[in-house]
């Protein structure tokens, strides 16, 4: 029989049950697409990443991240849940910088060492983040989250961005509004289901062009998710709409993203944008990881 052992984690936390689960097959050697997207659709997480050995003399490991639905180019939680697991079951020594190979391109990876052991990683994202045209409008955008328009903010206005996912970034007036949003299927499959930016992630900051802490909300019915509790990438574009909106001279602009709180899975993700020369020259996403399980999956033989 084809056992293969994986190891879940919760993702963007430093306690059980708290940020976004995450399935890790250490080895997936010899696991087609096919598989590895039937082994997702099964364990029915938000994330299932299979490691597989490097394919350029830069990279340290290659990873395949799958949600229930579909494979994805890049993800945030996935990486940093892998180098946490791996950096702590010793798969790296004492390196602290790694680089996964992703689809969307090489990732690199800081790890730090906490003195009790724990590892934390931050990820540069593959790519600088860009606002990508073709957004429907307010009043559309409103109804797929189950608001009205006037729930939103005017400035900023909504826009979409990618790091390597798009996501719809949609700014709201109040707190509450954010607690209140609810995906409407039939407004999003209307509207937004075959645009460039299908992931919805309504946001909220007290202050925009200066605040330190961000509140989201992430829905990816394209995913197979309904709602996320940390979401790595939507994190990753979201630090070019804020930096478009800092417009910092150099330096480094840092927020913390806080997420999962009205699903009772809350999440913190640190972010950060580096400046040099007026203009966005990285993207960085970090955070920590906690072992949840360690299981085997029974294959049929190959």
């Amino acid at each position: 029989m084809n056992v293969r052992s994986y190891v879940t984690a919760d993702v963007f936390t430093d306690r059980r049950f708290g940020g976004n689960p995450l399935a890790v097959f250490p080895d997936g050697a010899g696991l087609d697409g096919a598989l590895m997207q039937s082994i997702a659709r099964e364990l029915n997480l938000s994330e299932t990443v299979f490691v597989l050995p490097p394919e350029t003399s830069g990279g340290t490991r290659r990873l395949r991240i799958f949600t229930p639905a579909m494979e994805l180019p890049f993800a945030g939680h996935p990486t940093v849940g892998t180098a946490v697991l791996l950096a702590e079951a010793g798969a790296f020594g004492d390196a602290s910088e790694i680089v996964f190979e992703e689809g969307a391109g090489p990732v690199p990876v800081r790890l730090e060492r906490g003195s009790d052991g724990r590892v934390r990683a931050t990820l540069t994202s593959p790519r600088l983040p860009a606002e990508v045209p073709g957004l429907p409008g307010p009043e559309d955008l409103a109804r797929v989250i189950g608001l009205p328009a006037s729930a939103l903010a005017v400035r900023p206005a909504p826009a979409a961005w990618s790091a390597g996912v798009c996501f719809a970034v949609i700014p709201l007036r109040e707190r509450s509004a954010l607690s209140a949003a609810r995906l409407d299927p039939a407004a999003w499959s209307a509207s937004m289901a075959e645009g460039p930016a299908p992931h919805i992630y309504p946001v909220w900051m007290e202050d925009w062009e200066r605040g330190g802490d961000v509140h989201v909300r992430m829905f990816a019915p394209a995913m197979g998710i309904p709602e996320d509790p940390a979401t790595g990438a939507a994190a990753a574009a979201l630090v070019g709409f804020l930096a478009a909106l800092r417009r910092s001279a150099d330096g480094v602009a840092r927020w913390r993203v806080l997420q999962g709180m009205e699903m009772g899975r809350p999440s913190e993700i640190a972010i950060s944008a580096v400046f040099a020369g007026g203009r966005l020259e990285a993207a960085m996403v970090g955070g920590g990881a906690v072992t949840v399980a360690k299981a085997t999956l029974e294959l049929d033989p190959p």
